[in-house]
Protein backbone atom coordinates (compact mmCIF):
# COMPACT_ATOMS: atom_id res chain seq x y z
CA UNK A 1 0.00 0.00 0.00
CA UNK A 2 1.79 3.70 -0.73
CA UNK A 3 0.82 6.58 -0.44
CA UNK A 4 0.46 10.00 -2.40
CA UNK A 5 -0.55 13.68 -0.72
CA UNK A 6 -1.47 16.44 -2.68
CA UNK A 7 -2.86 19.77 -1.67
CA UNK A 8 -3.41 23.51 -3.32
CA UNK A 9 -5.05 26.76 -2.53
CA UNK A 10 -8.26 28.09 -3.14
CA UNK A 11 -8.86 31.51 -5.59
CA UNK A 12 -8.73 33.82 -2.34
CA UNK A 13 -5.71 31.77 -1.53
CA UNK A 14 -6.98 30.23 1.09
CA UNK A 15 -5.51 26.12 1.91
CA UNK A 16 -8.30 24.09 -0.05
CA UNK A 17 -9.20 20.78 1.31
CA UNK A 18 -6.29 18.36 1.29
CA UNK A 19 -6.06 14.50 -0.44
CA UNK A 20 -4.87 11.61 -0.14
CA UNK A 21 -4.54 8.55 -2.93
CA UNK A 22 -4.42 5.49 -1.22
CA UNK A 23 -3.01 2.51 -3.51
CA UNK A 24 -3.33 -0.97 -2.70
CA UNK A 25 -1.50 -4.08 -3.89
CA UNK A 26 -4.40 -6.93 -4.08
CA UNK A 27 -7.26 -5.86 -6.26
CA UNK A 28 -9.08 -9.11 -5.38
CA UNK A 29 -9.34 -7.51 -1.61
CA UNK A 30 -10.44 -4.45 -2.21
CA UNK A 31 -14.83 -5.39 -2.76
CA UNK A 32 -14.55 -6.49 0.81
CA UNK A 33 -12.56 -3.51 1.97
CA UNK A 34 -15.11 -1.07 0.18
CA UNK A 35 -17.88 -3.34 0.51
CA UNK A 36 -21.16 -4.37 -1.18
CA UNK A 37 -22.31 -0.96 -3.05
CA UNK A 38 -18.99 0.81 -1.48
CA UNK A 39 -20.97 0.57 1.90
CA UNK A 40 -17.89 0.64 3.81
CA UNK A 41 -16.67 3.91 2.20
CA UNK A 42 -20.26 5.45 2.65
CA UNK A 43 -19.83 4.62 5.85
CA UNK A 44 -16.16 6.41 6.42
CA UNK A 45 -17.52 9.23 4.44
CA UNK A 46 -20.39 9.63 6.76
CA UNK A 47 -18.58 9.62 10.19
CA UNK A 48 -15.42 11.63 9.41
CA UNK A 49 -17.33 14.37 6.69
CA UNK A 50 -14.88 13.76 4.02
CA UNK A 51 -15.14 12.11 0.56
CA UNK A 52 -14.02 8.91 -0.70
CA UNK A 53 -13.79 8.17 -4.52
CA UNK A 54 -12.76 4.65 -5.97
CA UNK A 55 -10.32 4.75 -8.84
CA UNK A 56 -9.44 1.07 -9.59
CA UNK A 57 -6.92 0.19 -7.21
CA UNK A 58 -6.70 3.73 -6.27
CA UNK A 59 -8.90 5.62 -3.83
CA UNK A 60 -8.83 9.17 -3.27
CA UNK A 61 -9.40 11.33 0.18
CA UNK A 62 -10.30 14.35 0.49
CA UNK A 63 -11.75 17.01 3.34
CA UNK A 64 -10.06 18.43 6.20
CA UNK A 65 -6.47 17.46 6.89
CA UNK A 66 -7.27 15.56 10.54
CA UNK A 67 -9.86 13.72 8.96
CA UNK A 68 -7.67 12.32 6.21
CA UNK A 69 -5.61 10.79 8.72
CA UNK A 70 -7.79 8.99 10.53
CA UNK A 71 -9.98 7.65 7.32
CA UNK A 72 -6.07 6.53 6.45
CA UNK A 73 -5.55 4.64 9.19
CA UNK A 74 -8.73 3.61 9.33
CA UNK A 75 -9.04 2.06 5.93
CA UNK A 76 -4.83 0.81 6.15
CA UNK A 77 -6.18 -1.01 9.33
CA UNK A 78 -9.00 -2.81 8.04
CA UNK A 79 -7.19 -3.87 4.83
CA UNK A 80 -4.44 -5.69 6.96
CA UNK A 81 -7.87 -7.33 8.21
CA UNK A 82 -8.78 -8.82 5.50
CA UNK A 83 -5.10 -9.60 4.56
CA UNK A 84 -5.39 -12.05 7.43
CA UNK A 85 -8.34 -13.30 6.20
CA UNK A 86 -10.75 -11.89 8.75
CA UNK A 87 -14.39 -10.54 7.36
CA UNK A 88 -15.25 -6.88 7.79
CA UNK A 89 -18.91 -6.04 9.26
CA UNK A 90 -19.89 -2.61 10.03
CA UNK A 91 -19.38 -2.91 13.21
CA UNK A 92 -15.35 -3.42 12.49
CA UNK A 93 -15.58 -0.12 10.40
CA UNK A 94 -16.92 2.04 13.24
CA UNK A 95 -14.49 0.06 15.16
CA UNK A 96 -11.29 1.18 13.24
CA UNK A 97 -12.37 4.76 13.31
CA UNK A 98 -12.85 4.74 16.84
CA UNK A 99 -9.75 3.29 17.78
CA UNK A 100 -7.47 5.58 16.05
CA UNK A 101 -7.82 8.39 18.67
CA UNK A 102 -7.03 5.90 20.84
CA UNK A 103 -5.01 7.51 23.86
CA UNK A 104 -1.96 6.09 25.23
CA UNK A 105 -2.11 4.74 28.71
CA UNK A 106 -0.54 3.35 31.72
CA UNK A 107 0.36 0.22 29.61
CA UNK A 108 2.26 2.11 26.66
CA UNK A 109 1.81 -0.05 23.85
CA UNK A 110 -1.94 -1.10 23.66
CA UNK A 111 -2.90 -4.76 23.48
CA UNK A 112 -6.06 -4.73 21.00
CA UNK A 113 -6.32 -8.35 19.61
CA UNK A 114 -7.00 -12.01 21.69
CA UNK A 115 -6.65 -14.99 19.92
CA UNK A 116 -8.59 -18.22 20.63
CA UNK A 117 -9.03 -21.28 18.71
CA UNK A 118 -12.05 -20.03 16.39
CA UNK A 119 -11.59 -16.61 16.40
CA UNK A 120 -9.29 -13.63 16.73
CA UNK A 121 -11.15 -10.86 18.80
CA UNK A 122 -10.33 -7.00 18.05
CA UNK A 123 -11.15 -4.43 20.95
CA UNK A 124 -13.59 -2.29 18.93
CA UNK A 125 -13.34 0.84 21.15
CA UNK A 126 -10.40 2.42 22.88
CA UNK A 127 -12.54 1.45 26.08
CA UNK A 128 -12.01 -2.60 25.26
CA UNK A 129 -8.79 -1.85 24.39
CA UNK A 130 -8.22 -0.43 27.77
CA UNK A 131 -9.70 -3.80 29.41
CA UNK A 132 -7.83 -5.68 27.49
CA UNK A 133 -4.47 -4.82 28.72
CA UNK A 134 -6.21 -4.25 32.45
CA UNK A 135 -6.63 -8.11 32.55
CA UNK A 136 -3.28 -8.37 30.87
CA UNK A 137 -1.09 -6.89 33.07
CA UNK A 138 -3.16 -7.02 36.42
CA UNK A 139 -4.55 -9.76 38.70
CA UNK A 140 -7.04 -8.35 39.48
CA UNK A 141 -9.51 -6.51 36.85
CA UNK A 142 -12.84 -4.72 37.07
CA UNK A 143 -15.38 -4.47 33.86
CA UNK A 144 -18.31 -1.74 34.84
CA UNK A 145 -20.80 -0.88 32.57
CA UNK A 146 -24.21 -1.70 30.64
CA UNK A 147 -25.06 -4.41 28.54
CA UNK A 148 -23.64 -5.10 25.30
CA UNK A 149 -19.86 -3.97 25.66
CA UNK A 150 -18.64 -6.83 25.54
CA UNK A 151 -17.19 -6.70 29.46
CA UNK A 152 -18.27 -11.12 29.99
CA UNK A 153 -17.60 -11.95 26.35
CA UNK A 154 -13.73 -10.30 26.37
CA UNK A 155 -13.10 -11.65 29.54
CA UNK A 156 -14.23 -15.16 28.66
CA UNK A 157 -11.92 -14.79 25.26
CA UNK A 158 -8.90 -13.77 27.85
CA UNK A 159 -9.65 -16.79 29.64
CA UNK A 160 -9.58 -19.35 27.15
CA UNK A 161 -6.20 -17.32 25.74
CA UNK A 162 -4.53 -17.87 28.60
CA UNK A 163 -5.54 -21.43 28.80
CA UNK A 164 -4.40 -22.58 25.50
CA UNK A 165 -1.08 -20.50 26.35
CA UNK A 166 -0.41 -22.46 29.19
CA UNK A 167 -0.46 -19.55 31.22
CA UNK A 168 -3.07 -20.74 33.77
CA UNK A 169 -4.32 -24.47 34.50
CA UNK A 170 -8.37 -23.77 34.72
CA UNK A 171 -11.11 -21.39 34.21
CA UNK A 172 -13.40 -20.81 36.75
CA UNK A 173 -16.65 -18.88 35.47
CA UNK A 174 -18.99 -17.97 38.13
CA UNK A 175 -22.23 -15.43 38.82
CA UNK A 176 -24.67 -14.85 41.72
CA UNK A 177 -27.69 -17.08 41.17
CA UNK A 178 -29.77 -14.27 42.49
CA UNK A 179 -33.23 -15.45 40.94
CA UNK A 180 -33.01 -18.44 43.07
CA UNK A 181 -31.89 -17.12 45.75
CA UNK A 182 -28.68 -18.93 46.08
CA UNK A 183 -30.85 -21.83 47.08
CA UNK A 184 -30.70 -24.23 44.27
CA UNK A 185 -31.84 -27.40 45.68
CA UNK A 186 -35.21 -26.60 45.69
CA UNK A 187 -34.78 -26.53 42.00
CA UNK A 188 -35.71 -29.57 40.00
CA UNK A 189 -32.89 -31.47 38.09
CA UNK A 190 -29.56 -32.27 39.12
CA UNK A 191 -26.80 -29.52 39.76
CA UNK A 192 -26.01 -29.00 36.24
CA UNK A 193 -29.55 -28.87 35.23
CA UNK A 194 -29.55 -26.41 38.27
CA UNK A 195 -27.27 -24.20 37.27
CA UNK A 196 -27.26 -23.96 33.44
CA UNK A 197 -30.28 -21.48 33.12
CA UNK A 198 -27.86 -18.55 35.08
CA UNK A 199 -24.82 -19.72 33.22
CA UNK A 200 -25.92 -19.39 29.84
CA UNK A 201 -24.22 -16.20 28.59
CA UNK A 202 -21.07 -17.62 29.69
CA UNK A 203 -21.87 -20.93 28.04
CA UNK A 204 -22.47 -18.76 24.39
CA UNK A 205 -19.12 -17.09 25.19
CA UNK A 206 -17.10 -20.69 25.50
CA UNK A 207 -18.68 -21.91 22.44
CA UNK A 208 -17.98 -19.19 20.59
CA UNK A 209 -14.25 -19.38 21.53
CA UNK A 210 -13.45 -23.02 21.72
CA UNK A 211 -14.75 -25.83 19.18
CA UNK A 212 -17.64 -27.71 21.20
CA UNK A 213 -16.38 -30.69 21.91
CA UNK A 214 -13.16 -29.31 23.24
CA UNK A 215 -15.59 -26.95 25.35
CA UNK A 216 -17.29 -30.12 26.95
CA UNK A 217 -14.21 -32.45 27.54
CA UNK A 218 -12.65 -29.52 29.62
CA UNK A 219 -16.11 -29.33 31.45
CA UNK A 220 -15.87 -33.26 32.26
CA UNK A 221 -12.32 -33.23 33.54
CA UNK A 222 -12.93 -30.05 35.27
CA UNK A 223 -10.28 -27.98 33.22
CA UNK A 224 -13.36 -25.23 32.56
CA UNK A 225 -15.91 -25.43 35.32
CA UNK A 226 -18.71 -23.42 35.80
CA UNK A 227 -20.52 -22.28 39.14
CA UNK A 228 -22.71 -20.32 41.20
CA UNK A 229 -20.92 -17.81 43.21
CA UNK A 230 -21.88 -19.68 46.43
CA UNK A 231 -20.08 -22.87 45.70
CA UNK A 232 -16.74 -20.77 45.94
CA UNK A 233 -16.85 -20.27 49.90
CA UNK A 234 -13.99 -21.75 51.23
CA UNK A 235 -12.06 -22.27 48.63
CA UNK A 236 -8.09 -21.14 47.11
CA UNK A 237 -8.28 -21.12 43.35
CA UNK A 238 -4.83 -21.37 42.00
CA UNK A 239 -3.39 -21.02 38.96
CA UNK A 240 -6.57 -19.97 37.58
CA UNK A 241 -8.00 -17.23 35.55
CA UNK A 242 -11.61 -16.71 37.58
CA UNK A 243 -14.67 -14.60 36.10
CA UNK A 244 -17.47 -13.48 38.28
CA UNK A 245 -20.01 -12.28 35.96
CA UNK A 246 -22.95 -10.21 37.26
CA UNK A 247 -20.92 -9.28 40.13
CA UNK A 248 -23.27 -5.99 41.11
CA UNK A 249 -25.63 -9.02 42.46
CA UNK A 250 -23.50 -10.02 44.66
CA UNK A 251 -23.60 -9.05 48.42
CA UNK A 252 -20.91 -7.29 49.62
CA UNK A 253 -20.14 -10.04 52.29
CA UNK A 254 -19.88 -12.52 49.11
CA UNK A 255 -18.17 -10.24 47.10
CA UNK A 256 -15.27 -10.59 49.51
CA UNK A 257 -15.52 -13.61 50.10
CA UNK A 258 -15.04 -14.29 46.60
CA UNK A 259 -11.85 -12.00 46.10
CA UNK A 260 -10.11 -13.70 48.93
CA UNK A 261 -10.16 -16.89 47.35
CA UNK A 262 -7.67 -15.07 44.64
CA UNK A 263 -5.03 -17.62 44.92
CA UNK A 264 -0.69 -17.69 43.34
CA UNK A 265 -0.82 -17.82 39.94
CA UNK A 266 -4.37 -16.76 39.21
CA UNK A 267 -5.69 -14.15 37.06
CA UNK A 268 -9.41 -12.49 38.48
CA UNK A 269 -11.90 -10.72 36.33
CA UNK A 270 -15.14 -9.21 37.70
CA UNK A 271 -17.40 -7.57 36.14
CA UNK A 272 -21.01 -5.27 36.02
CA UNK A 273 -23.52 -3.09 35.78
CA UNK A 274 -24.29 -1.15 38.60
CA UNK A 275 -27.49 0.29 36.79
CA UNK A 276 -29.04 -3.08 37.01
CA UNK A 277 -28.70 -4.57 40.37
CA UNK A 278 -31.37 -7.30 41.13
CA UNK A 279 -31.08 -7.48 44.95
CA UNK A 280 -33.82 -6.60 47.11
CA UNK A 281 -34.51 -3.15 47.65
CA UNK A 282 -32.27 -1.49 50.70
CA UNK A 283 -29.66 -4.32 49.64
CA UNK A 284 -26.02 -2.74 49.22
CA UNK A 285 -24.30 -4.07 45.82
CA UNK A 286 -21.37 -6.03 46.79
CA UNK A 287 -19.69 -5.18 43.30
CA UNK A 288 -20.26 -0.46 44.34
CA UNK A 289 -18.81 -2.04 47.99
CA UNK A 290 -16.13 -3.00 46.55
CA UNK A 291 -15.13 -0.60 43.46
CA UNK A 292 -15.45 1.92 46.38
CA UNK A 293 -13.15 0.43 48.83
CA UNK A 294 -10.56 -0.77 46.53
CA UNK A 295 -9.73 1.69 44.58
CA UNK A 296 -5.96 3.02 44.17
CA UNK A 297 -4.51 -0.04 45.33
CA UNK A 298 -1.67 -1.24 42.61
CA UNK A 299 -2.11 -4.37 40.92
CA UNK A 300 -6.14 -3.54 40.42
CA UNK A 301 -7.34 -2.54 37.01
CA UNK A 302 -10.68 -0.60 36.39
CA UNK A 303 -12.39 -0.44 33.50
CA UNK A 304 -15.35 1.75 33.05
CA UNK A 305 -17.81 1.26 29.79
CA UNK A 306 -20.21 3.78 28.59
CA UNK A 307 -23.04 3.65 26.05
CA UNK A 308 -20.18 4.76 23.48
CA UNK A 309 -19.11 1.45 23.89
CA UNK A 310 -21.73 -0.61 23.09
CA UNK A 311 -20.88 -2.81 20.06
CA UNK A 312 -24.32 -4.73 19.56
CA UNK A 313 -27.13 -3.11 17.55
CA UNK A 314 -26.95 0.12 17.48
CA UNK A 315 -30.21 0.86 18.91
CA UNK A 316 -28.89 -0.47 21.94
CA UNK A 317 -26.91 1.89 22.74
CA UNK A 318 -29.76 4.58 22.30
CA UNK A 319 -31.43 2.51 24.57
CA UNK A 320 -28.72 2.22 27.16
CA UNK A 321 -28.20 6.30 26.78
CA UNK A 322 -32.36 7.22 27.07
CA UNK A 323 -32.45 4.78 30.68
CA UNK A 324 -29.46 6.67 31.45
CA UNK A 325 -31.25 10.20 31.00
CA UNK A 326 -34.27 8.69 32.70
CA UNK A 327 -32.27 7.70 35.90
CA UNK A 328 -30.73 11.21 35.92
CA UNK A 329 -33.93 13.31 35.40
CA UNK A 330 -36.12 10.51 38.48
CA UNK A 331 -33.21 11.07 40.40
CA UNK A 332 -30.51 13.86 40.30
CA UNK A 333 -28.10 14.24 41.97
CA UNK A 334 -28.13 15.66 45.83
CA UNK A 335 -26.61 18.42 46.96
CA UNK A 336 -24.26 18.88 49.66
Amino acid sequence: MSKVNSSGTNGSGQEAPSAEYLEFEDNKLLPELYGEHDKHLVQIEKALGISLVNRGNQLAVSGPQDAIEVAVSALESLYRRIESGQPIEKADVTAAIRMIDEPKNLFGEQETMIRTPKKQLVARTPTQAHYINGMTHNDLSFGLGPAGTGKTYIAVCKAVSMLMAGKVDKIILSRPAVEAGENLGFLPGDMKEKVDPYMRPIYDALYDTLPGDQVNRKIEMGIIEIAPLAFMRGRTLKHSFVLLDEGQNATPVQMKMFLTRLGEGSRMVITGDLSQVDLPRGQKSGLRDAVETLQGIKGISFTRFSEEDVVRHPLVSKIVKAYDNRLRIDHPPQED
